[in-house]
């Protein structure tokens, strides 16, 4: 017995196929984990090097980009042992961490990028009483807080999830450990832990996503009222990139946990984690290099020295 279960492990599924495919899969996904942990590091050592980089936005895209890599180094490496079949088991109390873990840090995520679209808003809307408002204590407080309200929210849900009686079978069909895997094979009344779901994505993700929203409503209303072309211009560049991550994290995080019943396809959930927990933590670096003349420019300055 193990915290109240008949099973003391799980045997992880991964993606089926033959064993061509799923080197290939080892493959893409070592490259893709490599280039999202280079990336967001650069990013880090670009804020930290770089003191015109010394700024509430770029704090709070640093602290984003140190979330993306564990995020990312919570999931991969597994995985890849997963696919080469010498690492597909995991024991009951390491498949709560790892769920406690990532949910935790998908929620801080939330919290993050809406504290990010409220750093935008003050620096579109109030652009003289910007560096009076949005202080290096105030900035620092709104981190601490993203992280820390990121794991007391789900600490309730991984809790609820131990307590889950496994009958068998034990084979989990994801390359994670996730909510909706645990609540298919779980042999006990699963609703608790539903609710606890759903309450907790309505409190952080639709939270989270109303003052984004809330946020990008006014910075758009000022930017239209910008007479010149340029300062529209100008202004929209600050945060276009912060809204296509916003876009991107939001939609697909909406579709995986904001549902009243947590047993759907676990098949398309498997497809959608795996774009939200690979694709996403890869794209951020580059979306913001790409979209951000400020942090273009200390790259090049970097590789000129």
């Amino acid at each position: 017995m193990a915290n109240g279960t008949n099973l003391e492990e799980f045997i992880l599924l991964g993606f089926p196929g033959t064993w061509h495919s799923r080197v290939s899969l080892v493959v893409v996904f070592a490259l893709m984990y490599s280039l999202t942990v280079i990336g967001n590091a650069s990013i880090i050592g670009l804020v930290w090097m770089n003191t015109n980089l010394h700024s509430p936005m770029y704090f709070f895209l640093s602290n984003l980009s140190f979330l993306e890599i564990w995020y990312t180094t919570g999931v991969i490496p597994k995985a890849i042992g997963v696919m080469l079949g010498t690492s597909q088991t995991m024991s009951f109390r390491v498949c709560i961490l790892q769920l406690f873990f990532l949910l935790s840090l998908g929620s801080t995520e939330c919290f993050l990028l809406s504290v990010m679209a409220y750093d935008r808003y003050l620096a579109i809307c109030y652009p003289l009483r910007y560096s009076s408002l949005m202080t290096s204590g105030l900035s620092t407080r709104l981190v601490l807080s993203s992280w820390l309200g990121g794991f007391l929210a789900i600490s309730l849900l991984a809790f609820l999830t131990s307590r889950l009686t496994f009958c068998g079978p034990d084979v989990i069909n994801h390359f994670l450990c996730d909510i909706d895997s645990c609540l298919a094979l779980s042999c006990s009344d699963t609703w608790p832990v539903e609710l606890a779901t759903f309450l907790v994505s309505i409190i952080v993700v639709v939270a989270s996503c109303v003052i984004t929203l809330v946020s990008y409503m006014y910075i758009i209303s000022s930017i239209l009222r910008i007479q010149s072309v340029h300062g529209r211009k100008k202004a929209f560049s600050t945060c276009s990139a912060h809204l296509s991550v916003v876009t991107i994290w939001f939609g697909s995080t909406m579709f995986l946990y904001v549902k009243p019943s947590a047993q759907n396809s676990l098949n398309l959930n498997k497809l959608v984690n795996t774009f939200n927990t690979v694709v996403t933590p890869l794209l951020n670096p580059f979306i913001y290099t790409l979209r951000n003349k400020e942090v273009k420019q200390a790259l090049q300055r970097a590789f000129q020295k």
